[in-house]
């Protein structure tokens, strides 16, 4: 049986070219990175768009990202899917490393060890999610990550190891 589609569940977005961005990395610090996303002189990544990210702040060690759950972000059992958890996690985590990064050193994310702590559905308000790194050192960074429901309940808690390495200093094409 095959199921009618509502037209009102439907979805469209676009995003701007990833690679404007990915050329201001090795030139600019991490922070001041961030910054230029949230105050739009950078479009944000296609990620925030894809998810549906509404909010970021960024401090240095610091971030906190928020989304408001939607049916489209549902699992088969009703509830905001874990990916969309974790990828929230990551974000705060792993955004939280980059604003300590100084301009010319890029990080990639190595683990990401993630507690569900209680289920997200639309009923859970805005969710906040915010991420701060532990510990820095020549090559590794270790941060956490806390995403919040409305009424400031753990909802989920994560981890992040980040391997820092030097970018190419060559320009992009």
């Amino acid at each position: 049986m095959t199921q009618m589609q509502d037209p009102a569940r439907s979805r469209t977005f676009s995003w701007s070219d990833p690679g404007i961005n990915a050329a201001h990395v090795g030139r600019r610090g991490g922070l001041e990175l961030l910054r230029a996303m949230i105050a739009g002189e950078l479009a944000a990544p296609p990620i925030m768009h894809l998810v549906d990210m509404s909010r970021m702040e960024a401090d240095e060690g610091w971030v906190a990202v928020e989304l408001v759950p939607q049916e489209f972000h549902y699992n088969p059992l009703g509830t905001v899917h874990g990916g969309v958890i974790s990828t929230l996690l990551d974000t705060a985590a792993a955004c939280a490393v980059h604003t300590t990064l100084p301009a010319g050193v890029g990080y990639t994310s190595l683990d990401l060890n993630v507690k569900f702590l209680r289920p997200v559905t639309v009923a859970s308000g805005t969710l906040r999610c915010e991420g701060t790194v532990l510990q820095s050192g020549r090559r590794t960074a270790l941060a956490e990550a806390k995403l919040l429901d409305a009424k400031s309940r753990l909802i989920a808690h994560a981890t992040s190891t980040c391997l820092l390495f030097p970018l190419d200093p060559r320009p992009t094409e």
